[in-house]
């Protein structure tokens, strides 16, 4: 199918210290926290409810965490005060960066981000500047080891998704965002797991960084975004070098 490897360039979750791994746990209760006030307890009733407890299973946080912050954000009425912001710039050299935020301070948050922008050699841009070189859609990654990928590129369009991309390390399979829970649920009841399942920003093309000094500005961006505690995700358009 079409494509190249687009998430082992945008995500690092496999290295990631312990350190990082509990900043990441925060980051998931915050985010079902807010989705539970806005929608409810109850998955079943609650899409995107659905969708954010695959994501934290994916991200290996335990299924009694997930379950004690749905219980305690059903009674908790400071979730309210977090709203969603999706930042857009510029990294060294041109790199395009997608910032999604849940924040209870947006010039707090706005002030960090253009500060990290600017540090790093980069500028934060406004709305538009840069999503329209990503497609929006339901990105679901499952481990290739020890499957066939004929097998699972049938299950997968089987269950409904758009496409489905082998790299060798990873079967990348995307979907329309609304699709992305019941091909996800559909492949889950054949009995596979997933290293991601979630609605991301995938870059239409990447871009490649060849002066050194501008690779390390572009890590310390990626670092600085992701040690911020209002920062969610972040999507980029970097063709990270392997090393």
């Amino acid at each position: 199918m079409s494509g190249h490897s687009k998430w082992n360039n945008i995500k690092r979750k496999k290295e990631k210290t312990d350190a990082a791994k509990a900043k990441i746990f925060t980051k998931i209760g915050r985010e079902i926290s807010v989705i539970v006030k806005a929608g409810g307890p109850n998955p079943q009733e609650n899409s995107k409810l659905k969708d954010a407890i695959a994501k934290a299973k994916a991200a290996n946080v335990p299924n009694e965490n997930i379950e004690r912050i749905i219980k305690k954000a059903a009674g908790d009425t400071s979730a309210n005060n977090y709203e969603e912001l999706i930042y857009e710039g510029y990294g060294p050299c041109g790199i395009a960066v997608v910032v999604e935020t849940l924040t209870d301070n947006r010039n707090r948050t706005a002030g960090e981000m253009r500060h990290y922008f600017d540090k790093c050699g980069g500028n934060l841009g406004q709305s538009g500047s840069v999503m329209f070189m990503f497609d929006r859609k339901g990105q679901i990654v499952i481990e290739a080891e020890g499957k066939d990928e004929d097998t699972v590129m049938e299950d997968a369009l089987e269950a409904g998704a758009e496409d489905f991309n082998f790299d060798g390390d990873v079967f990348e399979i995307t979907t329309e965002p609304n699709d992305l829970g019941a091909v996800r649920d559909a492949l889950e009841e054949k009995g596979y797991t997933f290293e991601s399942a979630e609605v991301a920003y995938i870059p239409q093309t990447m871009s490649s960084i060849d002066d050194p000094d501008a690779v390390k500005q572009m890590e310390k961006l990626i670092d600085m975004l992701e040690e911020n505690d209002d920062v969610q995700e972040i999507w980029h358009n970097w063709e990270m070098p392997e090393e």
